[in-house]
């Protein structure tokens, strides 16, 4: 049902406070206060059945309707129903343009806003183009003169440059083969940054060293002439390149395990000779000092060499038999070569514990764990 404002608008006829265009601001989150309604509102009821999340689509926490036209959403979750007024819409005019990127003049036409009538095409600023150098005819005598090169060919190739924009692929298909020479792409690449490396470094100003590309055709040329072999491989040739390439990974794996158990060989041996080295040391120098000082100076016995004994320093009252008990780490196969080993040499296991036996036989075990160690890893080598 048509109403004043309708009449009005169809007439054109101006007046009233909602005449001019519309603006983005007048649909939707008007700032204008909305009118207390009077009537009472009017409760809704979710169908029986139907689920929450389905009900919630029909309706927002306001129970109004939902809008008919798309609008902001700046109330977290909740829909802003779109608020319309009686002002015009922005005309819209259709007008003719240009595209800057064409030469030939082309002229198109298209719908756009009266108040952008007269602006630049805005996709124009996309035309992006490769700046490809002007020589000169003395600049070419000069130093651009090549004998497998004519100066007709050269402004051929630059022309087709300049054309495509250095695609080459496209420049190498438009190329006039018949006319000149037949030139691959590595060819055509050559002879033009050849060129623009020569103008770069002759326009340079005095005393600056400009930044040159260089372009290896020799290696661009090898790139694909592999990139070709492996394109025209049998698939007998890729399972036989497959199995070559597990082969090679099991002997580096089983040379890395060599090399790991060498290095704990090592470790064992540079051990052994810090272990001898101390108890020489500790010989030379018990000699020397009084006897007191024995039980508080002990040198330190790497913990790869052997077996590390326990201090007892515990308060109160131990046996010098405790200081002959093998520690937790030692496992069970050491333990039992250890006895073995006793055995056969005709040592008693557990000897008279004086303090000078007792040193001596937890040196004799732990050189016995050494020899095991090495014989362990001599046995895997």
């Amino acid at each position: 049902m048509a109403t004043g404002a309708d009449v009005r608008d169809i007439l054109e006829l101006t007046g009233g406070e909602n005449d001019g265009p519309i603006s983005k601001k007048d649909l939707i989150n008007s700032d204008k206060k909305k009118s207390k309604k009077t009537t009472e509102t009017l409760t809704f009821k979710r169908p029986e059945g139907m689920h929450r999340e389905v009900y919630a689509l029909l309706y927002s926490d306001k129970k109004d309707a939902p809008p008919l036209l798309p609008s902001d959403t700046t109330q977290g979750y909740r829909t802003v129903k779109a608020k319309l007024g009686c002002k015009k819409v922005r005309p819209w005019k259709w007008m003719p343009f240009t595209n800057p990127a064409r030469r030939d003049g082309a002229i198109f036409h298209h719908w756009r806003r009266v108040a952008e009538e007269g602006k630049d095409y805005p996709f124009a600023r996309f035309n992006k183009t490769v700046q490809v150098p002007v020589y000169s005819e003395q600049e070419y005598q000069m130093h651009l003169h090549d004998d497998g090169w004519t100066k007709a060919e050269t402004d051929h190739l630059f022309d087709l440059c300049k054309r495509f924009d250095l695609r080459f692929i496209v420049v190498h298909d438009r190329y006039d083969h018949q006319q000149y020479r037949k030139r691959s792409v590595e060819d055509l690449k050559e002879r033009y940054y050849n060129i623009c490396g020569k103008l770069t470094k002759v326009r340079a100003a005095s005393g600056t060293e400009p930044k040159i590309y260089i372009f290896d055709a020799g290696h661009e040329r090898r790139r694909k002439e592999q990139l070709e072999k492996l394109f025209n491989r049998t698939p007998e040739q890729v399972a036989e390149e497959e199995y070559l390439i597990q082969e090679l990974r099991k002997i580096e794996t089983r040379k890395k395990e060599r090399e790991k158990k060498a290095q704990d060989l090592q470790k064992l041996i540079k051990a052994a000779d810090t272990t001898t080295e101390l108890r020489r040391a500790e010989k030379r120098v018990s000699k020397k000092k009084l006897p007191q000082k024995r039980e508080t100076e002990k040198p330190a016995v790497p913990e790869t060499a052997g077996i590390k004994f326990p201090d007892c320093k515990s308060a109160g009252v131990t046996l010098r038999s405790h200081r002959m008990k093998l520690p937790s780490s030692v496992g069970q196969k050491k333990i039992k070569a250890i006895e073995q080993i006793l055995m056969e040499q005709g040592v008693d296991l557990n000897p008279m514990p004086t303090e000078e036996i007792v040193q001596m036989f937890n040196e004799l075990r732990s050189d016995l764990v050494l020899l095991y160690e090495l014989k362990q890893a001599h046995s895997n080598c």
